[in-house]
């Protein structure tokens, strides 16, 4: 079954210091919304700066999605409302949330996208936030946001129409993904499991060596 929605918010960020973060202090996450087509090629968002390349961006993580029922779900635990691109995201699209499977695809305009991992977050995402304990509030949360790599290029704009079509074959949810991320004891079966599954490469490599340590 198929679902319809559309993009609430396309948003963009130039790299910038900002307290607290990590390295040399720069980082893409301060996204803010634009107007107008934006160009998204297997390597993301056009003018979207990644800083942290091997953590964040590649491939398999070129684009990154917070649905408004996380937000929703965020602006009641807070107390007030969060502007789109607060949580560092390319995507802000309305009607869905963190629970999606790897490879659930999206369809905007010419754009095909492909569900990949959650987001893990980290110390430039608590600095952005202004709170040096907000990554273990994200994890607590389990509201992660989903990362996705570009399986067709093209354009796309705010307002487009959004077409959700589910994965097919081995279904592991994001969530899953998420929660297996902190389990420091890892079942082989369940690594084989998330390995069949169209899962980003840095999970794969991660899972993969968990998998070989194991025997």
């Amino acid at each position: 079954m198929t679902l319809k929605t559309q993009i609430t918010s396309v948003n963009v960020a130039e790299a910038r210091i900002i307290p607290g973060a990590e390295e040399a202090g720069l980082s893409g996450i301060y996204k803010a919304p634009v107007t107008g087509p934006v160009a998204v090629s297997a390597a993301g968002l056009e003018n979207d700066a990644i800083c942290h390349t091997e953590h964040h961006g590649g491939a398999d993580q070129a684009v990154y999605m917070y649905g408004s029922l996380d937000y929703d779900w965020w602006a009641a635990e807070l107390g007030h409302a969060i502007a789109p691109g607060a949580f560092g995201e390319n995507l802000t699209i309305n009607g869905l949330d963190s629970n999606l499977n790897a490879g659930d695809r999206l369809a905007i305009g010419s754009v095909v996208l492909e569900a990949t991992a959650p987001r893990i977050p980290c110390g430039n995402f608590a600095a952005r936030m202004g709170d040096a304990g907000f990554a273990k509030s994200f994890r607590s949360a389990e509201r992660p946001g989903v990362y996705f790599r570009v399986a067709q290029a093209g354009t796309l704009q705010a307002g487009d129409e959004v077409t959700l079509t589910p994965a097919s074959g081995e279904v592991v949810s994001i969530m899953e993904l998420f929660h297996a991320y902190y389990d420091p004891n890892p079942d082989p079966s369940t690594l084989r499991r998330h390995l069949a599954a169209p899962i980003a490469e840095r999970l794969r490599a991660r899972k993969q060596a968990q998998l070989e340590k194991l025997g």
